[in-house]
């Protein structure tokens, strides 16, 4: 089911983090992958984003998605531009993006990884990022202008660069240096901008015409505080519930949904949150149906 309340060409989908974590993986870790699709389905969300239950094989996951209703909204790919060039890059993406290609996805999430950062990054406290110096961040934005033009060619899929805490690219100002050199796509991440202390509508007024993909991920702002004033790692700062659906949290989606019916974007908004799914706030059926009912309230009353 898809609420007609969208504009069309827009879709609203759901990340599998509210079921099972990818990294903690005693998170969810005992939900089945078919609780998980059919609740996101039940609670009328037309798409999932890959998980690490999901099978990589198209002639499994696309029967199984299609028996639940759901598509495949595109999939988290773990990057190493910051150490290696494009063609290496696209030597690695091989398997991933024939998978998002032939499950009919537009866009790839590129998620910057690496040696450099690891998953042990994630248990590092906050103040222990990495970063990159001005050469380091040029030369980065240009293996990654060339790594797009090489993706979109050879599969048809857009880059979606995900900002995130704790990977190299974080704040609004190194954002906003990557995204000026490289001229990429963006992914919209209202939650890891928040948590990186800034507001997410400023990536909307500079780049707005570069995103090409949204994660719609709250933020509990006293959770939050603890996290950072205690300098706690990303990982605790999840288990803490510092990240929730859309509508629980004190972040406003009014302008996204402004963003969506004024300028003719054409793609996915998908409801994000890493939290643990045994807490009764994120009991993963009833948060979603929240965040589904809020974000699709932002476009209209219900039909």
């Amino acid at each position: 089911m898809q609420t007609s309340l969208l504009p069309p060409g827009v879709r609203l989908g759901i990340s599998p983090l509210s079921w099972t974590n990818e990294v903690l993986e005693d998170l969810g870790g005992a939900i089945p992958l078919d609780t998980c699709l059919a609740q996101a389905a039940g609670n009328g969300f037309a798409g999932v984003e890959l998980g690490r239950k999901f099978p990589r094989d198209p002639a499994v996951l696309g029967p199984l998605l299609a028996g639940h209703g759901l598509a495949l909204v595109s999939g988290w790919y773990s990057g190493l531009l910051a150490e290696r060039p494009a063609a290496e890059e696209m030597a690695a993406v091989t398997e991933h993006a024939s998978l998002l290609k032939a499950m009919g996805a537009s866009v790839l999430v590129y998620g910057p990884v690496g040696k450099m950062v690891s998953d042990r990054a994630m248990d590092l406290p906050l103040s222990r990022r990495l970063t990159l110096d001005a050469d380091a961040m040029a030369a980065y934005a240009d293996r990654l202008r060339e790594f797009e033009d090489r993706l979109f060619d050879a599969y048809g899929l857009k880059l979606a660069y995900h900002h995130h805490l704790m990977m190299v690219v974080e704040t609004f100002d190194e954002i906003s240096r990557l995204v000026e050199r490289a001229r990429c796509g963006l992914l919209l991440d209202t939650g890891h901008a928040a948590a990186a202390g800034f507001d997410y509508t400023r990536l909307i007024e500079r780049f707005g015409d570069r995103i090409t993909h949204i994660h719609l991920k709250d933020v509990r702002r006293e959770r939050l505080a603890a996290v950072r004033d205690e300098d706690r790692s990303f990982n605790e700062g999840v288990r803490a519930g510092m990240f929730t659906v859309p509508g629980d949290g004190d972040l406003d989606f009014a302008p996204v949904a402004r963003f969506v019916k004024t300028t003719g974007y054409q793609g996915w908004l998908v409801v994000e949150a890493e939290q643990d799914p045994a807490r009764a706030e994120a009991e993963p059926r009833a948060a979603t149906k929240r965040a589904f009912d809020h974000v699709t309230s932002l476009f209209g009353a219900p039909a």
